[in-house]
C-alpha cells in the first residue's frame, strides 16, 4: 500500500498544477485508436463468417455433412428402380456420308426399367430365362435405332464426344417412339466405323 501513493504522486507530478485530474486521463484515452480497432473487429467477424460458411458449403456439397439433399440421395440410392437388360443383335448401318461408302457395325445393350405395377400387385414370379424381350418391342427398338444411326456421319461418330452424343440421341428417340419402354442407359458392346 505504501508504494501505491508514491506511484500516484509520481504520476500526478508530471501533470502541470493548472490542469484538473480528469484532464490528465483524457490524453491517454485520445491516444488509443478506436476507429481502426472497430474496423479490424468488423473485418475479423466478416472473414470468420465467410470461412465457416465456405467450409459448411463444401461439406454439404460433397455429402460429408448430412443435409436435406444428402438424405434424399441416400433414400433414392437405397431403393433403385428395378431394371433389366435388353440385348440387341448387332446392326450394320450405312452412314450418311457424301460418298455412301461408310458404314457402322454396332451391338448394343439397353438398361430398361421394368414396367411399373400397382402398389398391391405382386411381382411376376417367372421371367423369361433367355433375357429376350417380346418380338414387337425388339422390332420397334431396332427400327428406331436404324433410323437414328442412318442419319449419322463417320466424322460425327469418330469425334471425341461422338459416342456420348449418339447415346443421348438414341435415348431421346427411344423415348419419343417407344413411350412404354423406359430406357435408363445405352451400352455399346461393339462399335466399328468403316470409311
Amino acid at each position: 500500500m505504501a508504494t501505491s501513493p508514491t506511484v500516484l504522486a509520481g504520476a500526478s507530478s508530471t501533470v502541470p498544477p493548472d490542469f484538473p485530474p480528469a484532464a490528465a486521463a483524457a490524453p491517454v484515452a485520445a491516444k488509443f485508436p478506436l476507429i481502426p480497432l472497430l474496423i479490424a473487429v468488423v473485418l475479423g467477424v466478416v472473414v470468420a463468417t465467410l470461412g465457416v460458411g465456405g467450409v459448411v458449403y463444401y461439406l454439404v456439397r460433397t455429402g460429408r455433412l448430412p443435409g436435406r439433399e444428402g438424405a434424399a440421395h441416400r433414400a433414392e440410392a437405397a431403393a433403385p428402380a428395378a431394371t433389366h437388360a435388353m440385348v440387341l443383335d448387332p446392326l450394320l448401318v450405312n452412314l450418311a456420308d457424301a460418298g455412301g461408302n461408310s458404314y457402322l457395325r454396332i451391338a448394343m445393350t439397353l438398361r430398361v426399367a421394368d414396367p411399373a405395377e400397382g402398389k398391391d400387385a405382386r411381382p411376376k414370379e417367372e421371367k423369361p430365362k433367355d433375357g429376350k424381350e417380346n418380338s414387337d418391342a425388339v422390332a420397334s427398338v431396332r427400327d428406331t435405332m436404324l433410323t437414328v444411326l442412318g442419319q449419322q456421319t463417320a466424322d460425327r461418330l469418330l469425334a471425341v464426344d461422338g459416342k456420348e452424343k449418339l447415346k443421348t440421341e438414341l435415348k431421346t428417340a427411344l423415348a419419343e417412339h417407344n413411350a412404354d419402354l423406359k430406357v435408363m442407359d445405352v451400352f455399346f458392346t461393339d462399335f466399328l466405323v468403316q470409311r
